[in-house]
This record gives C-alpha cells, sequence and structure tokens, in this order.
C-alpha cells in the first residue's frame, strides 16, 4: 500500500492498573509502519501514586491523548463510544492494554482489509503466549486460524455464531458505519464487539477477520474464572437474545472441546485432558446460570458474575 493511499486510523485503549504488557503494546505502536494519527488512552483512574506517575507519563507522549474514566463510569461500551466520539479519522482501531502487536504491520495490515467499500470491521489474529499452556495454544488456534476470511449474511447457516464473532481485543471499524449502526451498546456486560458485529452483517457489511494482522494475546483462567467469563457470555446471549437465540453457540463449543479432546490425545497429555474436561464443565456450567440470570437472585449474581459492578443497579 502506497504512501498515497493509507487511510487515517484512531486507536482507542481503555486502560486499568497496565502492567508491562501495556508498555510493550505502546512502545509497537510507535514503530508501526503506518503509524496511529491518534491514541485515546480511556484510563480508568487508580488511586495509587503509581497510576498518577503512568499517566502523567503518557500525558507527554506526542499524539497520545489521555481521557481520564472514574471507575464508577467505566462501561465497555459507553467507555469506548466515547473514545470513537473523540476519533477523526475514518477508521478506528480497538485495542485492550494487554494485546501486543507480533510487529510492524499490525495496522497496516487491518487497514489492508478495507479497500472494499463493504468492510465494516476487521479484526485481528490473537496468537497464544507461552505460559497459558497447551489448551488455551490450541483454542487460540481454533478461533484464529492461519486462513484469513471474509464473513456476511449469507454465511450463518455455515458458520452459525461464529459469523457474529469479532474480538475488540484488536479490532479497526470504518468510523462512518459504526456511527450508522449507533456505536456500541451500553448496557452490555460482555460482547458489544460482537453485537455490532451482528449489526453490521445484518445490514448487508462485510466483517473481515485478516489473519496477516496478528497480536499477542492470551489468558490462563483457573475453573472459577471460567465460569464467571461464561456466565458473563450467557447473560450477554440472554439480554440480546434477538441476536443470540436463533444461532447456537452450544455446537461451537461443542465442536472446540471435542478437537482439543482429540489433539490432546494424540499429543498423549492425560494431565492436560483431565484439565480440559475440568474447564469445559466451568464454561458449561456458568453459560447455562447465565442464560438463566433472570431467574437467579441478586446476590447469586453477583457471586456468578466477573463484572461486580455491572449490577449495582440490580438486573436491568
Amino acid at each position: 500500500m502506497g504512501q498515497a493511499d493509507q487511510i487515517a486510523v484512531d486507536v482507542i485503549i481503555p486502560v486499568y492498573k497496565p502492567d508491562e504488557k501495556f508498555h510493550h503494546l505502546m512502545k509497537k505502536m510507535g514503530q508501526q509502519s503506518i503509524r496511529p494519527a491518534n491514541i485515546f488512552l480511556m484510563w480508568t483512574q487508580g488511586k495509587t501514586e503509581e497510576d498518577e506517575e503512568l499517566q502523567e507519563r503518557y500525558k507527554q507522549v506526542e499524539g497520545v491523548t489521555l481521557v481520564p474514566i472514574l471507575p464508577e463510569a467505566f462501561n465497555h461500551g459507553g467507555t469506548r463510544n466515547q473514545g470513537v466520539a473523540l476519533a477523526k479519522s475514518p477508521l478506528v482501531l480497538l485495542m485492550t492494554q494487554d494485546a501486543v502487536p507480533k510487529n510492524a504491520f499490525l495496522i497496516e495490515n487491518l487497514i489492508a482489509q478495507f479497500a472494499e467499500e463493504e468492510v465494516a470491521a476487521a479484526y485481528a489474529k490473537q496468537l497464544a503466549t507461552i505460559e497459558v499452556g497447551i489448551i488455551e495454544h490450541y483454542t487460540r488456534q481454533f478461533n484464529y486460524p492461519d486462513q484469513s476470511q471474509k464473513k456476511t449474511k449469507a454465511d450463518l447457516q455455515r458458520l452459525g455464531i461464529k459469523t457474529y464473532f469479532c474480538s475488540d481485543v484488536c479490532a479497526m471499524y470504518r468510523k462512518s458505519v459504526y456511527d450508522q449502526m449507533g456505536g456500541f451498546v451500553t448496557k452490555t456486560i460482555f460482547n458489544e464487539d460482537m453485537i455490532m458485529a451482528a449489526k453490521m452483517i445484518e445490514a448487508g457489511y462485510t466483517v473481515v477477520y485478516a489473519a496477516d494482522a496478528k497480536v499477542w494475546h492470551a489468558h490462563k483462567y483457573n475453573g472459577k474464572q471460567q465460569f464467571q467469563r461464561n456466565f458473563d457470555l450467557g447473560v450477554s446471549h440472554r439480554q440480546y437474545k434477538e441476536i443470540f437465540s436463533g444461532i447456537s453457540s452450544e455446537k461451537e463449543g461443542k465442536k472446540l472441546v471435542l478437537q482439543t479432546l482429540a489433539y490432546l490425545w494424540r499429543k498423549k497429555r492425560i494431565d492436560a485432558i483431565i484439565s480440559l474436561i475440568w474447564q469445559s464443565g466451568w464454561k458449561f456450567l456458568g453459560y447455562q446460570f447465565g442464560k438463566r440470570y433472570d431467574k437467579l437472585p441478586l446476590w447469586l449474581i453477583r457471586m456468578a458474575s466477573s463484572q461486580k459492578s455491572y449490577w449495582n443497579n440490580g438486573k436491568g
């Protein structure tokens, strides 16, 4: 892509208690073959002296705008909407603070997907780091294969819920279409990215999985954390049943478990098979409870959810 063909992009990153991954991310942003026009750090304020020092440090970086967010005001969709509203470029890149670009071509490879007018969003391949273990490595490869893919409404029967899959860990949006869709929903515990992708696809646009745009991003969750994350996933699917009710996500989950099981068996990793069964049980229970959250008492919902503050105003 020549200089004349380049489209400007602004980057929005919600930040809370950043660690070394965030500093690596910011360093990599400065090394991109196509540099962002602006970076907006939506910084949920901590109360420590270290956090204040970091805020002051990044306020001095050229091209960076730090937007302070009160902890009680943070919202997965709303905070990102606030950042996108500040953006002036035709493309906006949403990232999380722990997604580290693999190389200098992340932005360039994502921008390249927007050569076609019908493309409304493109998301990157997520690579697992060494410490997360064999199960998460296989899961990442399952969800983020080596082959890029364009997804439209015509793919719903073939791909099911994966048609709507998109991740704000690292996703670029055409701002005009994003605005046309009304931005991210602000009342959601999870999945603001998939809900946006679903709206775009239903409106006739294309969402692209760009396998050559790569970030390091993975987590190693224990059983309780798996339960809580999948509880929140179930909640979002229940709250937006008009999007998700006609498409089975359990089928895709079973496929992942069975393929992972076969892979671990071939590798003779009995220890990992036991761990997979344990984790899958917690995931299944969490998701099933989440889909029925409206029938549960609020105290139990708070225990089951990873997003405690989301429930401050009741069940919603």
